[in-house]
Formats: structure tokens, sequence, C-alpha cells
């Protein structure tokens, strides 16, 4: 009113008035009366709790690892490796092996190390790899070993609250219907449906498979001003964490044999598929496509039909 920094407020009041006239407005959906909290809560722990354990795995396998035992980073092939974590829970160094006798050993880590196709020969192998050790000659009650026990036992103590927050997600999903569906899809597991059915919601509220492209914020946006004209790109203004767990589906499917996912894929990439660029888009595109394939499904409440190759003399394999 005063050609002071509030000129334009009567603008803006026009604005959304005419939005509001037109319907053009966004419905804020409450996760707790949608009844969606519960899966909100339990994929967000999981996520925060992931993260804190791959910063335990990166500190376990840079630095203590390459001080006390580097020559059992080669069995550290699975973070889920139950029996790694305790055999070095009971050995954190190599000369808490070697005080031992060949028979003593086999005795007493033969019921750590698990079911083996050949555990005698897996015994063997792991006490001649402590005597040619080139780790730290630390005792096992030192200090220093004591703070990599430690360690070990925040990560067992990690990997017991994520199967615990995954049979609690279990149990909340199973009487969802989309959830059979989600896991139908290539590449989507049920940590991934998790992350979905708790960030979407209910995917039939959306009217279109666009409408829900732009709440992943993977729809196509331009930036302008005046006579200025930005170049097409994503808007990435959606749900970030739907848009990761779908990101994260798409390069689990585009590495399977036979799906539609792969194929798109193929095609994009075929004309050059040395081309970095080239790869990033053509995954941002199959992305999309993921997208709305589980946007149709759920919405015509229909599993995912694979897709198979047929065989050289013509006929589909069962």
């Amino acid at each position: 009113m005063f050609n002071s920094w509030d000129k334009n407020d009567t603008k803006d009041a026009h604005v959304l008035l005419q939005l509001l006239k037109q319907g053009l407005v966004q419905k804020y959906v409450d996760p707790l009366i949608s009844g969606n909290l519960d899966l909100q809560e339990i994929s967000k722990t999981y996520y925060h709790l992931t993260l804190t354990r791959t910063r335990l795995h990166h500190s376990i396998h840079t630095h203590y690892l390459p001080l006390y035992f580097p020559e059992m980073e080669k069995w550290l092939c699975s973070t889920r490796a139950d029996w790694w974590l305790a055999y070095m829970m009971r050995f954190p160094c190599p000369s808490a092996i070697t005080q031992l006798s060949l028979d003593e050993f086999c005795v007493e880590a033969s019921p750590i190390i698990g079911r083996k196709v050949n555990k005698q020969a897996k015994l063997v192998e792991l006490y001649e790899t402590a005597r040619t050790s080139i780790g730290l000659p630390v005792s096992a009650d030192s200090n220093a070993c004591g703070t990599f026990k430690i360690q070990l036992q925040r990560y067992q103590d990690l990997n017991a609250q994520r199967m615990q927050l995954e049979i609690l997600a279990s149990k909340a999903m199973a009487t969802i219907p989309e959830y059979e569906i989600l896991k139908s899809v290539p590449g989507v597991g049920p940590v991934i449906a998790l992350t979905i059915l708790a960030e979407a919601g209910d995917l039939r509220r959306f009217n279109h498979h666009r409408q829900f492209l732009k709440y992943c914020g993977l729809d196509l946006a331009k930036s302008q001003s005046g006579s200025m004209r930005g170049k097409e790109r994503l808007s990435k203004r959606g749900n970030a964490r739907l848009r990761f767990a779908l990101w994260i589906a798409t390069t689990i499917a585009i590495r399977m044999r036979e799906n539609t996912f792969r194929d798109k894929y193929a095609r994009y990439i075929k004309s050059d598929p040395m081309d970095a660029d080239r790869r990033r888009k053509a995954l941002t595109a199959v992305t999309a496509k993921m997208a709305r394939v589980i946007f149709g499904l759920v919405k015509s409440n229909e599993l995912y039909k694979s897709k198979f190759e047929a065989l050289p003399s013509g006929s589909t394999p069962l």
C-alpha cells in the first residue's frame, strides 16, 4: 500500500484466489489419520539404523581390520555374516589364535563358524591365516583389542535391531494387499516396498500417473523468468526418500536377465553404451517407468507379469 516491502501482497492474494477458484490446490495427507504413521516410523528408523551400521562397517573395514587382522577382510563379504562377527569377537587378533594348538582351535572355533561344506579345511585355513598374518602383534586382552571388540559388539547389536525391525515391518505389511503387488515388481524387495508404502501412502488417491511422478519429483520442470527460458530437467521437488527407493529398485531391475526395465535401459544406451551421461539419463527414464508401472499395478490391483524371451524354437519357457 505504501510502496514498501509489502507492495506485492495484494498481487499475491489475487494469485492465490485464482488458484483456489481453479481448484489448483495440494492435499495434505495426515499419516496418523490415513493409518500410515506406523509404516513411516518403521521405515525412517530402519533408514537411520542402516546409515549408522554403514558408518560402523566402514570404520571396521578401513581402520580396525588393517591394523589388527587384515587377512580376515576377504571373508567380510556380507553384512549379514553373523559367523564372521562371532568369530572376530572370540579371535580379534592373530595372537588369540596362535596361542592355541590346531586341535584346540578346531574344537573352540567349530561351533562358531556355523555350517560349512568342508568345515575342517576351513578351520585349517583360518589357523594358517593367523600364523602368517601381518597384523600388529597385540595381545587379545589389550586395550586396543578391547576397543575393537566394543565396535564389533555394537555392530552385532545393530544387526539384531535391523532384524527386529524387518520382522516388525513384515507383520505390519502382511495385511496390506499392495505389499504383494510391489514385491512382484522386478527390483522391489521387502525394504524398498516398505519405503514405497510408507512414503507414498495410498496410490489410488492420485488420478493420473503424472501426479504420482510429480509427487516423486520425477517430472520435468523448466526455470523461467521474463524472457529467460531454462532447460527442462528433473524437478526433484517431490519426496526424496520415495525417489531414492525407486532409483535403487531400478538399478537392481536392470541387472536382471528378463524384464521390460532392462530392455528399455538397453535400448536407450544402445547407440553409445560407454557414455556415462547417456547411462545416467537412461537410468532416470527407467526410474520414471518404474514409478508408472507401480502406480498402474496398484491402481488396477494386479501383479506384475514378467516378460520372457522366446526360446530359439519360438516357444515361451514355463
